[in-house]
């Protein structure tokens, strides 16, 4: 069996560096050269993968560590990238950043370190020369295998560049290139990161540009060749498999998924998921569409941007009402963040407007100044919820500048090292809607039981 799986991992020493752009123009080289790609982001992160997958065409993957241990992330990286010419990971935060700001857990390094893959750090040269070569020195001593084998030098010239290399492959790192600073090389944010590839006017003709330009200042060859040269990496496990997630016999049970300009966030694994269970998504827009998709059994209300769309989500009526109208039957719901404030009798913008929404959680959401209960956590319930049981738990991860009157408090979510914990979530009936994103994997009891109590409403209503 081909166990080589050719990758690389482009890192930072901080976020903003430009890594979300440099792995895009990166994948859109290796395509120009037919290469079969495969992509990958560290963390929780659910952005930048929509960036990649709009390079590619297919969808990438999450790799994290505290979501799932170090050989469940090996083996999900071999299941994905099985076939692939070359897979690229993305690192998240600093390299060695981790669970609370102050260890490497789930860190770009430990997964870097799992995956025993070649790193190239990408340094953000604006505003600094030399001093970038004692960041590099630093990097490369911090851990004695830090798998850091090379740098591109971003938004420098191609004179500052010549200048700083000797003294940074001095340190035994190769310079794979630089990118001068340009229009192809910045991407528009928002307060919740990125703005997104749909949004952003004449993104596909921006990143050809930018992968033509990478042409010509980046060694597009050596960082192949760095790739190839991985060590092989055997499977610990034959493959990721679990006895909760085998497909189901017979007919798939239909599952409404809200797609569109406001509902997004996903995370990969989350859905692969649901598919491997017997369910079919079934994309549908609240902001578009008048009713809900024929013969869903369930709806997954994912994370997103509902605060921006918050007027015609309103007058959308027509599907406010299928959707309550759904709920009072007992349709399974699932609904996270954005799906959660959509669920709202109010959501607030933040120029202070009160829209009325769907009105199954009592109460209004509104916009606050800073994040709230950011980053990861590991929610445990604090009774039987219709699709969690007590004495179990779940992983998952909070990212919102909206809080609610009304969060729930029918599970306790504690942060790594139980510093600090919150009532969070509603657990109702067949309704599981709070502000956490769950990664299912970490659990996939949670999205058996769903798919499952969506069969038993098809089969009752059959």
């Amino acid at each position: 069996m081909d166990n080589s799986y050719p990758r690389l991992m482009l890192a930072a020493p901080r976020s903003g560096s430009g890594k979300t752009m440099m792995t895009c123009g990166l994948l859109n080289a290796f395509l120009l050269r037919k290469l079969s790609c495969r992509s990958f982001k560290c963390g929780p992160d659910y952005i930048d993968p929509m960036f990649h997958k709009y390079v590619l065409g297919i969808d990438g993957g999450n790799l994290d560590t505290y979501f799932l241990d170090k050989e469940q992330v090996r083996e999900q990286f071999l299941d994905q990238a099985r076939g692939a010419g070359i897979s690229v990971i993305e690192g998240v935060m600093g390299y060695y950043d981790g669970v609370g700001g102050d260890t490497t857990q789930a860190s770009s390094y430990e997964v870097a370190c799992t995956l025993d893959a070649p790193v190239v750090l990408v340094l953000d040269c604006k505003g600094a020369s030399l001093s970038l070569s004692a960041v590099v020195k630093g990097f490369l001593e911090y851990k004695e295998d830090s798998h850091i084998k090379g740098v591109i030098l971003n938004r420098t010239s191609s004179v500052m560049a010549e200048r700083l290399k000797p003294a940074m492959e001095e340190l035994g790192v190769h310079v794979y290139g630089y990118l001068p600073e340009c229009a192809e090389g910045t991407l528009d944010s928002r307060h919740l990161g990125l703005a997104l590839p749909g949004e952003q006017k004449d993104l596909k003709d921006q990143l050809n540009q930018l992968a033509m330009k990478l042409e010509t200042t980046i060694d597009i060859n050596g960082l192949i060749k760095l790739a190839l040269d991985s060590r092989p990496l055997p499977s610990l496990q034959g493959g990721l498999k679990n006895q909760d997630s085998q497909a189901a016999q017979g007919k798939e049970v239909l599952i409404g998924l809200a797609l569109d300009e406001a509902f997004c966030f996903y995370y990969q694994e989350n859905l692969r998921l649901f598919n491997e269970m017997g369910a079919k998504l079934i994309p549908f827009s609240p902001i578009h569409d008048k009713k809900l998709p024929p013969g869903v059994c369930g709806l997954l209300l994912g994370g997103g941007y509902p605060e921006l769309y918050c007027r015609e989500l309103s007058e959308n009526e027509s599907m406010l009402r299928e959707i309550r109208q759904a709920s009072e039957r007992g349709l399974p719901i699932l609904a996270e963040c954005g799906g959660f404030l959509y669920l709202h009798e109010q959501l607030e913008t933040k120029d202070q407007i009160a829209y009325p929404l769907a009105g199954i959680i009592k109460g209004k959401a509104y916009p606050t100044e800073r994040l709230l209960r950011f980053g990861y956590f590991e929610a445990f319930p604090n009774a039987d919820t219709p699709f969690l049981k007590k004495g179990e738990s779940i992983r998952g991860h909070e990212f919102h500048y909206w809080d609610s009157t009304n969060n729930g408090a029918c599970m306790e979510a504690k942060k790594p090292g139980g510093k600090k914990s919150w009532d969070c979530v509603h657990g109702d009936g067949n309704l599981l809607a709070g502000f956490p994103h769950f990664y299912y994997p970490s659990n996939p009891a949670l999205p058996k039981r769903f798919v499952e109590a969506c069969k038993g409403l098809r089969e009752g209503e059959e």
